[in-house]
C-alpha cells in the first residue's frame, strides 16, 4: 500500500511519471474501446487557433493533444486558398500569442508567408497535432475549428441544367485554368474580388455577382482604423473611414457596388462581414474589364439570368461564397452522473454521432450558425470544461485574445485538479501507516 500511495504521489507530482521509473511519452494516451483519453485538454481543430491555444497550454507547461482533420495544419490556408491571396489585415493585428512575425515579413504578408509562420509556430512550441483525425462527437475540450471550417454552398434554380463546372472558392487555385473563358464570379467580399482581379491577370472576363451591399476600402485606411480604435469610438472610426473611402474610391454605388447603411466596422461586429479591401479590383470594374451584375435569377444550360432581366453566357462559376461553423454536426455534450470525468484528462468519442445529449452544446453554440451564443469577449468559456477560440468575428487578434484567456483558466483548474488529487492520493503519513 505504502508503494502504491509513493507511486501515486509522484504520478500527481509529474504526469508523465509512469509508475516503474519511466517517463511516458509526452502527450500520452489510453485506448480503452472505442475511447481515446489524453492527458490534458484536446484541442480540435490545427488551424491558428487551435496553435495559439495549444502554445499558451504549452508554455504554462499543460500537456495537451491537437486534432485535425486534414494532413497538415492550417488546412484551410494550405488546402483550400487561392495562390494570391494576402492577409487582409496588417500583419501585427494577425501575429498569434508569444511569436511575432518576422520583421522583414511585408505589412501583408502571403499565403505562403503565413503559412510558413504557422508551420514555425508549431515547431517554436513544439506543437505535433494528430493528423487525418476527425471527430465525431466530443466533449471536455478546446473548440479551435473556427468560422470557416465548411464551405457555403447556396442552391440556385436550374443548377442542375448548368453544363459547366460550378466550383467553390474552396478548390479554386489560380485564374490559369479559365484562360480565354467567361467566369461568372458568385460573392462580392474579399475572395470575390481577389478571384475577379486574377482572373483578369490571367486573361479571363469575370463577372461578379453583388448580391448585397459591402463597403470598400484601400488597405492602408483601415489599417489606420485599426489604430484609431485605441482612442475613438467605433461609429466615429466609421465616418473617418466612410468619408475617406468616399474621397479616395468615389462613389461606388455607380458601378454597381452599393454602400450598407452601417459603416464597416460596426457592419464587422454585427455581422462578421469583412469590409472589402481594394487590391486593384476597382480600377478593373470601372474600366469594364470586370462586369458587375445583380442577383441571380436562375442559372441556365449555358449561363444564366439575373434579376435585372438580363441574360448572359459562362463557361464557368466560382462560388466565393464563405465558410460556415461545423460545431453543430460534431459536438455532443453529455452529463455524467459520476463526477469522474472531472479528473484532469479528457475524453474524444469517435464511433456513433447519435450520442445521448442533453443540449449543453446548444446552450453555448448557436445550431443555427454554429458560433457561440454568447457575443465577444464573452463567448470564450462553457460548461464543464468546454472553451472556444476564433469564434469572435474579429480575425486572429480574437483568436489572440481568446487563446490567453482559455490558458489562463485551464491552468487555474489544471492546479485545483491537482491539488484535489494530492489529497485524495497522499494523506498524511500516520494515516497511511495506520
Amino acid at each position: 500500500m505504502k508503494r502504491w500511495r509513493e507511486a501515486e504521489c509522484k504520478r500527481v507530482h509529474d504526469p508523465f511519471y509512469a509508475g516503474d521509473g519511466r517517463k511516458v511519452a509526452v502527450n500520452p494516451v489510453e485506448i480503452d474501446g472505442k475511447c481515446i483519453r489524453v492527458l490534458g485538454p484536446i484541442i480540435v481543430g490545427g488551424g491558428p487557433s487551435g496553435l495559439a491555444v495549444a502554445a499558451c497550454l504549452k508554455k504554462k507547461g499543460i500537456p495537451c493533444v491537437v486534432l485535425e482533420r486534414a494532413n497538415c495544419v492550417a488546412s484551410l490556408w494550405q488546402l483550400k486558398a487561392y495562390d494570391r491571396l494576402r492577409l487582409h489585415l496588417p500583419k501585427k493585428f494577425c501575429q498569434l500569442p508569444l511569436m511575432p512575425f518576422p520583421s522583414w515579413f511585408p505589412t501583408y504578408p502571403t499565403k505562403q508567408q503565413f503559412v510558413a509562420y504557422l508551420e514555425a509556430y508549431a515547431r517554436e512550441f513544439g506543437i505535433r497535432p494528430r493528423f487525418d483525425e476527425a471527430v465525431v462527437a466530443a466533449e471536455w475540450l478546446v473548440v479551435a475549428t473556427g468560422e470557416n471550417a465548411e464551405a457555403v454552398v447556396p442552391g440556385f434554380d436550374g443548377a442542375g441544367d448548368f453544363k459547366r463546372p460550378i466550383l467553390h472558392t474552396s478548390l479554386y487555385k489560380s485564374g490559369d485554368a479559365f484562360r480565354g473563358k467567361r467566369v461568372l464570379v458568385v460573392g462580392c467580399g474579399n475572395s470575390g474580388m481577389e478571384v475577379c482581379l486574377d482572373l483578369c491577370h490571367h486573361g479571363a472576363h469575370p463577372t461578379i455577382v453583388v448580391r448585397d451591399s459591402r463597403e470598400m476600402l484601400c488597405r492602408s485606411t483601415f489599417g489606420l482604423s485599426m489604430w484609431l480604435l485605441r482612442w475613438l469610438p467605433v461609429r466615429a472610426v466609421d465616418r473617418l473611414l466612410l468619408l475617406a473611402a468616399r474621397l479616395l474610391l468615389g462613389d461606388t454605388a455607380k458601378l454597381g457596388l452599393p454602400r450598407p447603411q452601417l459603416g464597416p466596422l460596426e457592419l464587422k461586429l454585427r455581422s462578421g462581414k469583412t469590409p472589402v479591401l481594394d487590391v486593384g479590383t476597382l480600377e478593373k470594374i470601372k474600366s469594364g474589364a470586370i462586369k458587375v451584375r445583380p442577383a441571380i435569377k436562375k442559372l441556365m444550360e449555358h449561363g444564366a439570368e439575373f434579376t435585372d432581366g438580363r441574360s448572359e453566357g459562362f463557361d464557368a462559376v466560382v462560388l466565393a461564397t464563405g465558410y460556415k461553423s461545423n460545431v453543430p454536426y460534431w459536438l455532443k455534450v453529455r452529463h455524467h452522473p459520476s463526477d469522474a470525468h472531472r479528473e484532469t484528462g479528457a475524453c474524444c468519442h469517435c464511433s456513433d454521432s447519435t450520442l445521448p445529449s442533453v443540449g449543453q452544446e446548444q446552450e453555448f453554440f448557436s445550431e443555427k450558425d454554429g458560433l457561440p451564443r454568447r457575443a465577444f469577449p464573452h463567448g470564450w468559456k462553457g460548461e464543464r470544461g468546454l472553451y472556444a477560440i476564433g469564434f469572435t468575428k474579429r480575425g486572429l487578434m480574437g483568436a489572440s485574445l481568446d487563446a490567453t484567456r482559455i490558458a489562463e483558466d485551464i491552468e487555474r483548474c489544471w492546479k485545483a485538479e491537482v491539488k484535489t488529487t494530492m489529497a485524495f492520493a497522499c494523506p498524511p503519513t500516520r494515516q497511511a501507516q495506520e
